[in-house]
C-alpha cells in the first residue's frame, strides 16, 4: 500500500491578544466588544509608549500595525481605545485550545507560539470526510468552546500550511496545496513569505525580485551569495520545499474526546446512538494508538437552543473497546436527554491507565461460565470479550488502511 499523502494544518487565533482580552472583558460586564471598535492591546496610553501587539479589524483601516510605537497608532487614530496585555489569561486560552485540540482531534501537535500550533493530521484523516471538512469542524469547534475565531491552513507541508493560514481572515479555512502554489502564493509581494524579514524583502527588491514568484524562479546560487544560507532557505520556501516534520511535544494524556455537531438536530433515540457509536469508535480508535485504557466516560449534549448538559460514569474495569465505550455512552444517553432536539454529541473518556498495568477487574469481568450455564439462561453463543476485542482491532485496521466508511457495524 504507497503511503498515504501527508496533511498538514497551520491553526492561527486570529488577533489572539486582542481577542482574549475582549472575550475577557465582556464575561466581566464590558457593553464594548474590542473587536469591533478600533482598539489596541499594548503600551502604556498615559506614557503614550510601547508597541502595537495586536490590533482590531476596524484599528486596521486607519493603518495601524502590528510591531509599530503606539504613538504613532495613537496619531494614526487619536479616539484609539487601549488595553494592556494580560499574559497569564492568554496562557490560560493558549492552553485551553491546545487542549482541545489534542484531547479531540490529534495529539500530534507542535505548539510554536502561544496563539498558533501545527497539527499532523495525516494519522487521524481517516475518521473525517476531507481535510477541509476536519479543519472547518477544529474552527467551528474552538469557536464553540471559547469564543475567538481562528484560521486554519492547510497543505503538505508546513511552511504552506502557515501561508495558507495568513490568507483572508477572520474565521477561514484555506489551502495552499503544491498545485496551487503559482496561482495562491506566486503573485504575492516577496514581503508576504514565511522568513522574510523587512530588510531580506528590501534587499531582494533591489535586486529586482519583487514577488515571491520572482523568488521562486531565481538562481539559488545567487541568492546564496547575497543572503549566504538565508537566500537558500527562502528559495525553497518560495518553492514549497520544506522537510521539517510535525515535532509533538508528548505529553500524559488525561483524556481522550470527541464530538460532532449534526447536520440537522435529532430527536430520535436511535439516531443519537447511532451517532455516539461513530463517536466510540473514534475514541476507542485514539485509546488504542495511545496504548490506555479509560476508568471514566462522559457523554456531552448541546440542544438546539445552545444549552448544555453532561452526565458521567465510571468504567466497572478500565475500557477502550468501542463496543464498551459505546454500551456506557448510550446507557448516559438515557439517563441524560430530556426529549428536546439534540445539535451536538460528545464523548470524553478520562482517568486513563496504560494498557500493560495491572487493573482491578470486577465480578463482570470474569471468564464466562461453561456451556451448561444455558440450562440458567445464559447465552453461551454471545462473543467473549477477547473475541470483541480482535473485532475491534481488525476494524481499526481496515479503517485506517481504506478509509472510515469502508465498513460499519450493523447496527450503524
Amino acid at each position: 500500500m504507497a503511503d498515504r499523502k501527508q496533511i498538514i494544518f497551520h491553526i492561527d487565533v486570529n488577533s489572539a491578544y486582542l481577542s482574549w482580552s475582549a472575550l475577557e472583558k465582556l464575561q466581566n460586564g464590558s457593553g464594548v466588544d474590542l473587536r469591533t471598535i478600533p482598539s489596541i492591546i499594548g503600551g502604556d496610553e498615559k506614557s503614550r509608549h510601547g508597541i502595537v501587539l495586536a490590533k482590531s479589524i476596524p484599528a486596521k483601516k486607519y493603518g495601524i500595525q502590528t510591531g509599530e510605537p503606539v504613538a504613532a497608532a495613537l496619531r494614526k487614530c487619536p479616539g484609539l481605545v487601549m488595553e494592556p496585555p494580560d499574559h497569564k489569561l492568554y496562557r490560560q486560552y493558549s492552553r485551553a485550545m491546545i487542549g482541545l485540540l489534542s484531547e479531540e482531534f490529534s495529539p500530534d501537535l507542535e505548539q510554536v507560539s502561544i496563539d498558533e500550533c501545527y497539527l499532523d493530521f495525516t494519522p487521524v484523516s481517516g475518521r473525517y470526510p476531507s481535510p477541509e471538512a476536519a479543519a472547518a469542524q477544529i474552527r467551528d469547534r474552538i469557536f464553540e468552546s471559547f469564543g475567538f475565531t481562528v484560521n486554519v491552513g492547510i497543505s503538505t507541508v508546513k511552511v504552506l500550511a502557515k501561508m495558507a493560514s495568513d490568507f483572508e481572515k477572520p474565521g477561514k479555512v484555506h489551502t495552499l496545496y503544491p498545485e496551487e502554489i503559482e496561482e495562491k502564493m506566486w503573485p504575492l509581494p516577496v514581503s508576504e513569505l514565511f522568513m522574510v524579514g523587512g530588510r531580506s524583502a528590501s534587499k531582494l527588491e533591489r535586486l529586482g525580485i519583487r514577488t515571491i514568484g520572482d523568488l521562486a524562479h531565481a538562481d539559488p546560487a545567487f541568492l546564496t551569495a547575497h543572503f549566504k544560507s538565508h537566500g537558500r532557505l527562502m528559495w525553497e520556501y518560495a518553492n514549497g520545499i520544506d522537510p521539517s516534520p510535525v515535532v509533538t511535544q508528548k505529553q500524559e494524556a488525561k483524556g481522550v474526546g470527541n464530538s460532532t455537531t449534526l447536520s440537522e438536530d435529532v430527536t430520535e433515540p436511535a439516531k443519537a446512538k447511532a451517532v455516539l457509536l461513530s463517536l466510540a469508535e473514534s475514541v476507542s480508535g485514539r485509546l488504542k494508538k495511545a496504548g490506555q485504557l479509560a476508568g471514566t466516560i462522559t457523554v456531552e449534549i448541546k440542544y438546539f437552543d445552545f444549552t448544555k448538559a453532561s452526565h458521567q460514569t465510571q468504567t466497572l474495569s478500565p475500557v477502550n473497546s468501542a463496543e464498551d465505550i459505546h454500551r456506557l455512552a448510550c446507557s448516559l444517553f438515557d439517563e441524560l436527554w430530556d426529549g428536546r432536539p439534540v445539535r451536538l454529541l460528545g464523548i470524553r473518556s478520562s482517568k486513563l491507565t496504560a494498557e500493560g498495568e495491572p487493573i482491578q477487574l470486577s465480578i463482570f469481568d470474569l471468564p464466562t461460565a461453561e456451556p451448561d450455564t444455558v440450562k440458567k439462561g445464559r447465552d453461551v453463543h454471545a462473543p467473549s470479550p477477547e473475541k470483541l476485542q480482535k473485532l475491534d482491532a481488525a476494524m481499526d485496521k481496515i479503517r485506517r488502511k481504506y478509509g472510515k466508511d469502508v465498513v460499519h457495524r450493523g447496527s450503524s
